[in-house]
């Protein structure tokens, strides 16, 4: 049967044989839809993606319709399979278009069908909607074609206003402005003054404070509407409602992970899974995207001009919270997305709140170490059987330089029943081995991701035949010449396969950046290894598996140990081309500066500033920024040198020398402005080719920097 058919028949003619469903029956039906889709979706948390389908094709409602196009997102955006993420577009698609259906017939019929009892008539199928075009456009994005990336900010825009326009009525249901909303619904539909919101709105409390709650709905949706409704309000039913949003009325309290000052409340217990499901996916998905545009690096800044809105990023990380407090899939998503950010994205950030500054308004620039822990152990205690909190729990390990234990975390354990996880969890060993100097670790996990994975086969290849460079070092200066030989041949086998399979996976129509990136590198080697007359293996300066440490933040997550061994591996003395090929070598500046950036990272980790700085001055700083272009060159050196003259200054700027209540402040400060005056201009620095990794340490140093500024008034 069609599965337009119910809708069509609430609209038959009397005597036609056919009875339109009673009002009540049709809001317990879609509560019953809502609750069995929701259940079945959040399989898809506890590793099994396959279960999670095959329930949801048993269900035929808009919910289940949006849980298997999440199923197919989740697998997407995990894996980057092309022909996965084409299957997801076209779900996505189909779960909006019914969604839109849902919507006009939900309008059309009014207050007696509404499910919610505090939100307009279809308020949740136009949270679905702005789902499906959130989790669309990040799929467009990742997707090979320009077209789709364009379709996918146009789609963003519109997701925007509509999750803008639920928010900003939820504000209003509660009492409170929230800043920045434009209190504008794209189909009209959720403007807090609708007429049609249910008199069951007071089950949600208990006693005279019900009461208080009816007045107060009343009054924001009746015939005279105030400029601001609010203003209309009684005192005392205004603090009734301030009340009722953080939480503090009798029932209607509950332990939270969300913050104490968010704009929205997730301490009311929402009894109605309608209203829970909106006001925990709302805070879910407008927190992602205000997320994803806080964090877009200045290379990329014509995207915000397309998408006509900027982030928030201290709003974002407040409604995410807010929304990981619901343990329902939006809260899970909710909570996964706040660990990624905080251990994936923060967790690649140098300019971050010292614990001893930090406060509240710190947690939308730094982790709050306490909280994270407290969300994961939900989280895996809610989903026991997943491994992508496992991953998530050795990143956290690994942030706190506790390699060995985050190694063990990666290794140990059943894997994932879901490909995308155990890909996930692989590419992690692979980085964390890196990091260790596991070399044979590093390359077989590396070699693996191609089994696993198609991201980037030539990325794969490169790091597998950095890894391999330094095994067929460690033969050649301890004596083993067959091993020697059989690492040479190996490393010199991946680093030219690299470049064939280059393009197998693009990004806006355009080659990754670590694509160009390795690509030039090995050209120069190449080139470097036909003008010296000597072999592709001992052509190589520098160690690229350190400058590729560099590439992902590595010397973040060292210890003292990691740290020591890395100055070691940098050694020239390291390299297997005669003394005169190694001088030759060090002439070049770019090669030189490749290695002072490599180096001064591994210094300022150690705390040694003064050296670090000192090196980037003389092998860098001290040439024009001309001397690091051309076809072949290091672009990147010079931008990164002064990145990382900021992040000395702002580890200066935490460990201020001692001295009076006065100095100490005025050495901050004077501290925090050499910080500024470097990461600015990085941020404005031309296209270089990973501007996009240290455009977005950038991004993140001024978030955290404007954070700073506030707190001491300057």
């Amino acid at each position: 049967m069609s599965r337009l058919a119910g809708w069509f028949r609430s609209g038959a003619k009397p005597g036609s044989g056919a009875e339109s469903p009673s009002p009540m029956d049709s809001i317990t039906k879609e509560k019953a839809n809502l609750v069995d889709a929701m259940t079945w979706v959040e399989l898809i948390m506890n590793d099994d993606i396959d279960g999670a389908w095959e329930k949801l094709q048993l269900g035929d409602s808009s919910f289940h319709e949006m849980g298997s196009a999440v199923a197919f997102f989740m697998r997407s955006v995990l894996g980057f399979e092309k022909q996965v993420m084409t299957e997801a577009t076209a779900r996505l698609n189909d779960c909006e278009t019914r969604a839109w259906a849902d919507l006009k017939r939900a309008q059309k019929h009014g207050p007696a069908y509404n499910g919610s009892q505090l939100y307009p008539p279809g308020t949740e199928y136009e949270l679905i909607i702005a789902e499906t075009q959130l989790m669309g456009a990040v799929v467009g994005v990742l997707h090979e074609s320009l077209v789709e990336a364009m379709r996918s900010f146009y789609k963003l825009r519109k997701a925007f206003l509509t999750l803008d326009a639920i928010v900003a009525s939820e504000a209003k249901i509660f009492g409170k402005t929230t800043p920045g909303s434009s209190r504008t619904s794209l189909t009209g539909s959720s403007s807090a003054s609708d007429s049609s919101w249910s008199e069951s709105s007071a089950t949600t409390v208990n006693g005279s404070d019900a009461d208080a709650f009816v007045d107060a709905r009343e009054t924001l949706s009746g015939q005279q509407t105030p400029s601001d409704p609010v203003d209309a309000l009684p005192a005392s039913t205004i603090s009734q409602l301030e009340k009722l949003s953080l939480g503090k009325l009798e029932g209607a309290s509950k332990e939270s992970l969300g913050s104490k000052d968010s704009d929205l409340s997730s301490d009311l217990e929402l009894g109605n899974p309608v209203d829970k499901f909106i006001h925990s996916g709302a805070n879910m998905c407008f927190g992602v995207l205000l997320l994803i545009l806080s964090l877009i690096p200045p290379a990329f800044s014509r995207i915000l001009s397309v998408v006509g809105f900027h982030g928030d990023r201290s709003r974002a990380v407040k409604m995410l919270w807010k929304s990981a407090a619901h343990s329902n899939i939006n809260g899970a998503v909710a909570g996964m997305m706040l660990l990624v950010f905080y251990n994936g994205l923060l967790g690649a950030a140098d300019i971050l709140p010292d614990q001893k500054d930090y406060d509240e308004d710190a947690e939308a620039v730094g982790p709050p170490i306490e909280k994270c822990e407290k969300l994961l152990a939900n989280m895996r205690s809610r989903y026991p059987d997943s491994r992508l909190w496992r991953v998530e729990e050795s990143r956290m390990l690994a942030n706190e330089r506790k390699l060995p234990e985050a190694l063990e975390l990666l290794q140990t354990g059943k894997e994932s029943k879901m490909k995308q996880v155990a890909a996930l969890n692989n590419f992690e060993l692979s980085l964390d081995g890196m990091f260790s100097y596991e070399w044979e670790l590093m390359r077989d996990s590396f070699l693996k991701c191609l089994e696993v994975n198609d991201w980037s086969p030539s990325m794969y290849y490169y790091m597998a035949g950095c890894a391999s460079l330094e095994l067929y070092r460690n033969a050649f200066h301890s004596g083993d010449k067959d091993e020697a030989r059989r690492q040479k041949n190996k490393t010199e086998e991946l680093y030219r396969k690299a470049p064939t399979v280059i393009g197998k996976k693009r990004l806006m129509a355009r080659q990754l950046p670590l694509e160009t990136f390795l690509q030039r590198k090995i050209q120069k080697w190449e080139d470097r290894a036909k003008a010296m007359g000597i072999d592709l293996a001992d052509a190589i300066g520098s160690s690229p598996a350190l400058e590729m440490c560099y590439v992902w933040n590595g010397q973040k997550r060292m210890g003292p140990e990691q740290l020591a061994k890395g100055l070691d591996y940098l050694k020239w003395e390291r390299c297997t081309a005669s003394k005169d090929v190694v001088a030759k070598i060090q002439e070049e500046k770019d090669e030189m500066g490749v290695w002072a950036v490599s180096r001064a990272a591994l210094l300022r980790g150690a705390g040694k500033l003064d050296e670090a700085r000192t090196l980037l001055q003389d092998k860098i700083l001290a040439h024009d920024k001309s001397v690091f272009k051309g076809t072949m060159k290091d672009d990147y050196v010079m931008p990164a040198a002064i990145y990382e003259m900021g992040a000395i200054a702002w580890t200066e700027c935490c460990s201020p020398p001692e001295g009076g209540k006065e100095e100490i402040l005025e050495y901050r400060r004077k501290k925090m402005l050499e910080c500024e005056e470097n990461i600015n201009k990085v941020k404005v620095w031309e296209a270089y080719v990973l501007d996009a990794r240290i455009g977005l340490r950038a991004t993140s140093g001024l978030e955290t920097l404007a954070w700073f500024k506030r707190k001491n008034g300057w």
